[in-house]
């Protein structure tokens, strides 16, 4: 991933836009800081996708037997709870 400084970014706006579009990001800097990433709108897309808790079981490796069973008993109990 190559950096540009912004005001290189702003005179070669066209040419990164066509860089990020052919698979290679770049970093935005301002007064060396890095301050934004360019990316193609592809890669934008994928990553913005957030999985429901409902995907992410349904689609798990994991089989049913695989998780352990919690137990309903705590650990330990507590005396005398100051709270």
């Amino acid at each position: 991933m190559k950096e540009i400084q912004l005001k290189d970014a702003k005179a070669q706006f066209s040419h990164v836009v066509d860089e990020a579009v052919a698979g290679e990001p770049t970093v935005v800097t301002r007064h060396g800081k890095k301050e934004a990433v360019i990316i193609s709108y592809s890669d934008y897309e994928r990553l913005s996708r957030v999985p429901s808790l409902g995907w992410l079981l349904t689609n798990s490796p994991l089989e049913g037997g695989d998780l352990s069973v919690r137990r309903r008993k705590p650990a330990r109990v507590l005396r005398n709870p100051t709270f």
